[in-house]
């Protein structure tokens, strides 16, 4: 049996655009990565996740993956990924459509293509004897439609990555897989070298935001709790996300602004980090006439973070750094 969820490829900006849909559900107490299990440690555990609570008998030893965009952050913790999901190829993957920033990872580690194009197949999952089913809630890779169906075939957890950062999707991850340490140590790692990385970096004076810029359609600009804002807050930036009162529409980690309401929104930021991939990027915002007067335009103090910054997951975000202390290191 074969259930087709999107079939464009997230390579096109519009794919990108879906993949963090502005439909994401609220945050919610039952999907805190503080309570995902009852006994730290021991097995069986209960996990306490975006779409309700499942039990995981024993230490998973076979995962796969629904969810593209979580997969990195369970090869960075070591989890034993089997399969995974991929997208369409394109400029954002390898050969096999998944993201360039871990292929090489799942590559030598033998992670297998679970089912192409993000179109969910569940024969293909059962076929793969999972004794885990990590998939999204949100997203053009979501599977929450067909969870009762994986919830059928082997224990299965949900996360909305949208509402949650990005560490605290690993540590939630940690602890459904047994590897809490390897998630902490994980991040331990990432906070040191981050460190490291923030004393090369000289900050702009004034407000920064990061944003995607769709042109003639609105733009998405990411807020004070997102992954992009936290890296951000964590190199010494003074970050700002849109102002409410000119939001067409908000998710949980960015807000839509449309494009007469843009030159209100960063007209006082003084650098913009760029997250486009697809769409016009840098050249656009410079080349926009209604944002001819904004300071970051006039200072020339936007700044590209590279195709791999929409998504923020283990891999992507030592990417995001390196991006940063490109622009505004002590070798700048």
């Amino acid at each position: 049996m074969k259930l087709t969820l999107r079939a464009a490829a997230l390579g096109a900006g519009v794919a990108l655009f879906a993949l963090t849909a502005c439909s994401a559900p609220a945050a919610s107490d039952s999907g805190s990565a503080d309570a995902v299990s009852e006994a730290s440690g021991d097995w069986p555990r209960t996990i306490t996740h975006d779409a309700g609570e499942t039990e995981i008998a024993d230490e998973p030893m076979t995962i796969v993956s629904t969810s593209i965009t979580l997969t990195g952050s369970l090869l960075a913790i070591d989890a034993p990924v089997a399969a995974s999901a991929a997208t369409g190829v394109g400029p954002l993957t390898n050969d096999e459509g998944f993201f360039t920033q871990w292929a090489d990872v799942a590559e030598e580690r033998g992670v297998e293509v679970l089912y192409p194009n993000l179109d969910l197949d569940l024969e293909a999952i059962e076929a793969a004897e999972p004794d885990l089913i990590v998939g999204s809630t949100i997203g053009a890779d979501s599977t929450i439609d067909a969870y009762d169906q994986l919830s059928d075939i082997a224990p299965t957890i949900m996360i909305d990555y949208g509402t949650h950062n990005w560490r605290d999707v690993v540590a939630q991850l940690g602890e459904a897989t047994g590897h809490e340490e390897d998630a902490e140590a994980s991040l331990s790692e990432f906070d040191a070298w981050v460190g490291e990385q923030a004393d090369q970096v000289t900050p702009v004076d004034g407000p920064v935001t990061a944003l995607s810029y769709n042109g003639a359609d609105p733009s998405m600009i990411f807020e004070e709790n997102s992954s992009q804002a936290a890296l951000l807050d964590a190199l010494g930036f003074e970050y700002q996300g849109a102002p409410e009162d000119l939001i067409a529409q908000a998710r949980s980690d960015a807000s839509s602004v449309t494009p007469e309401n843009l030159p209100a929104a960063l007209g006082d930021m003084s650098a913009l980090f760029m997250v486009s991939i697809e769409r016009d990027g840098v050249a656009g915002v410079k080349s926009d006439p209604l944002l001819a007067n904004a300071k970051a335009v006039a200072d020339d103090t936007v700044v590209p973070l590279g195709a791999t910054s929409f998504r923020i997951d283990p891999y992507s975000a030592r990417l995001f750094v390196e991006a940063v202390v490109e622009a505004f290191g002590s070798s700048q």
